[in-house]
């Protein structure tokens, strides 16, 4: 009992108990504390850009070549369109099987516009594909740190990274500085996840005081058909994959448990980034691969939002009784492929990018996402949580393609062998990871 209060685990799962009691309780009381939940997103959003600028500068000069780089990342790309398909497909099925929204009845000019204002503003920017794609492109290599968006990031980050890498000894000392600043940036994201709890606590009491602990329970069709997907798709289709590629899916979220807890009580995956690349190194996947993987992935391949697209696109169709012909369909699915693509980062990003779908699918009313603002951040749950999972699968499984994990270190760590049992290294300065001699067994 003492090991599990002393653990993360154990004090984020207090957090979050604590929480709802004091949200049911004290609801105005625990609405005031809803900056501990901000601050402790804000602390994670400060890092976030510096932590993957270096892991994929690292990942990528580290590779050796950018013939492996290419490969990699291109393995990773099919993947990513691959899984983004099914999990489109997934919403769009259960939506249309189950009609969370059918019966509603709702007329579109009863409902309040005010309250997309703005995030219509934001998805403005998203319905000129070119204006997007040369959005992605920063004004100045500072300004994508300045501005937090990952998207921007990652493309300094390539050039820089491929740079470093054609160098190769000319630039050994710049790239042994970046690596000693991502243990510097490591460092300190230990130091802001010890917080977790706090903030965990913050943002749980906060909904709970300001929705009612019925919201917890009963938040609609549309929220229980979410979850259900998320379901299907975790178990079913990443299930399947990582049995292809060896592997146990269950093994793979019980081991990641701590992380998603925290991904749990913050509707955030952001925190825990460095915590569970660290968790797949250990796991015996090389170094490389982990950061090369895991920071695109963040961008491109979220499931858990893939799957709400559809789902949520549908929903507001028949809750407004908007007719939808097959064509309609393919055009969601379609458009959803490619505005699904660098969510992260977008402030609301959810409502963002449904709303931009939307505005290229003039037979539903973009209005009628005032109908799930008030659902966002419970549906933003599973979301955060699906995205992880799907992010961690994708790695093992371009990992596995590469043949960069050690398959035997792997399911001894997934099986739980006390003598593999998890380091944070973060937290012990004279631990060395031990993937790259481990990727080479």
């Amino acid at each position: 009992m003492l090991r599990f209060f002393n653990s993360l685990f154990g004090r984020v799962m207090i957090a979050l108990v604590a929480g709802i009691a004091i949200g049911a309780l004290f609801p105005h009381f625990a609405q005031s504390l809803r900056p501990f939940g901000d601050g402790f997103l804000k602390l994670i959003t400060m890092i976030i850009g510096p932590i993957v600028f270096c892991v994929v500068v690292s990942g990528i000069a580290g590779a050796g070549n950018l013939k492996k780089v290419g490969r990699v990342g291109g393995k990773a790309i099919v993947y990513f369109e691959a899984m983004t398909t099914i999990a489109l497909m997934i919403g769009a099925v259960l939506a249309l099987v189950l009609k969370p929204g059918a019966g509603m009845n709702v007329d579109v000019r009863s409902l309040d516009p005010q309250a997309l204002t703005t995030y219509t503003e934001h998805a403005k920017s998203l319905k000129d594909v070119a204006a997007f794609l040369l959005k992605i492109i920063p004004s100045t290599a500072f300004d994508a740190f300045a501005k937090g968006d990952i998207l921007q990031v990652l493309v300094f980050a390539v050039l820089f990274g491929s740079a470093l890498s054609l160098l190769g000894d000319k630039a050994k000392r710049v790239s042994s500085l970046i690596d000693e600043l991502a243990q510097v940036f490591f460092r300190i994201m230990g130091f802001i996840i010890k917080l977790a709890p706090l903030g965990v606590l913050g943002a749980i009491a906060f909904t709970t005081g300001t929705y009612g602990v019925a919201s917890l329970e009963q938040l609609g069709l549309l929220v229980l058909v979410f979850y259900a997907s998320c379901a299907v798709f975790v178990v079913v289709v990443l299930g399947i994959v990582m049995k292809l590629a060896g592997f146990n899916v269950f093994k793979l979220v019980r081991y990641l448990r701590e992380e998603l807890v925290i991904v749990l009580g913050t509707a955030s995956s952001d925190a825990v980034l460095p915590q569970i690349m660290r968790k797949l190194e250990w796991m015996g996947i090389k170094d490389t691969t982990v950061g090369l993987v895991i920071p695109t992935g963040y961008s491109f391949n979220l499931d858990g939002f893939s799957i709400y697209l559809t789902l949520a696109v549908l929903f507001i169709a028949q809750a407004t009784n908007t007719p939808l012909s097959m064509h309609d369909l393919f055009v969601v699915v379609l458009i959803s492929l490619i505005t699904s693509k660098g969510a992260h980062g977008i402030p609301g990003s959810a409502i963002v990018i449904l709303a931009a779908t939307l505005s290229a699918i003039p037979a539903i009313p973009v209005l009628g996402l005032v109908l799930i603002l008030p659902v966002d951040w419970f549906v933003g749950i599973a979301r955060a949580l699906t995205n992880m999972i799907g992010n961690c699968v994708a790695t093992v499984v371009v990992a596995a393609w590469e043949r960069d994990i050690d398959h035997a270190r792997a399911r001894r760590v997934l099986n739980q062998d006390p003598a593999l049992k998890f380091v944070d290294a973060a937290a012990m300065p004279e631990f060395e990871t031990p993937t790259h001699g481990a990727a080479a067994v």
